[in-house]
């Protein structure tokens, strides 16, 4: 899919192979994420496994969910070089930058699955060259490890933190990711799926709410409304948003 072109006699590289298969095995579908959640929602509905599947892909395009290893290259570009790490840490601790690729909802330690894409990493740049931001990432890792700020508040890099330079150097473009992290999620979602269509019970999920604002508000008219700086910026597109 990636190299071939018209030869009839074409093997793809077995190590580049398996380092996909190994990413794909740790990028698989596991607890209850925004994805899942998304196509355990639809699948109560009673919709087709088609738009499901949709759904929940459009879930993980999310820069907050599936297109986090993107974020990591983004972060890795505005930082330029390791002579303007220091800088960037004190802006994370200033709460004026974020640091993508680091902490998990989950693992409060180190990410057991970063440690085995750590090598993976080094397995891809021993055959297709280092990539440049690999020196910045590394730093960044050393010295977040050693911060008391970032170990207090449990701060490990995640998978996300190395994914996104392997898939990089294979030559896949960021706006494939998503596509990446979708393709071995789509078995976990399929149980979901085939879970609820076997419940004779089921039921539509819908989410309890607690309502917290103000129950006594009176009507006011428009005309008599104060304008707020508040838009909702339809206009602009998921890209865009992931760009910005």
């Amino acid at each position: 899919m990636m190299d071939k072109l018209a030869e009839s006699d074409y093997v793809p590289n077995p190590h580049l192979s398996k380092v996909l298969d190994v990413l794909f095995i740790l990028h698989a579908d596991h607890e209850m994420n925004c994805s899942t959640a998304a196509m355990r929602h639809l699948s109560s509905s009673g919709v087709d496994v088609y738009s499901c599947i949709a759904g929940a892909t459009g879930a993980l395009y999310g820069p907050l969910h599936g297109g986090a290893c993107e974020a990591v290259l983004r972060m890795l570009d505005s930082i330029g070089s390791i002579d303007n790490i220091p800088q960037f840490i004190q802006d994370v601790k200033d709460r004026k930058k974020k640091l993508m690729g680091f902490g998990h909802r989950v693992y409060k330690n180190y990410d057991p699955r970063a440690r085995i894409v750590r090598t993976l990493a080094d397995k891809v740049f021993s055959i297709l060259g280092r990539d440049p931001y690999i020196e910045i990432a590394m730093e960044l890792e050393r010295i977040a490890l050693n911060d008391p700020y970032f170990i207090e508040r449990k701060l490990y890099p995640n998978v996300d933190f190395y994914s996104g330079l392997i898939y990089k150097t294979m030559g896949f473009p960021t706006d494939m990711f998503p596509v990446l992290f979708m393709i071995p999620r789509c078995a976990g979602w399929l149980a979901h799926w085939t879970e609820l269509q076997d419940d004779p019970e089921l039921k539509i999920i819908r989410p309890r709410q607690q309502f917290l604002g103000s129950m006594g508000r009176t009507y006011e008219p428009m005309s008599a409304r104060q304008e707020k700086d508040f838009a909702l910026k339809s206009y602009k597109s998921a890209a865009s948003v992931r760009r910005g």
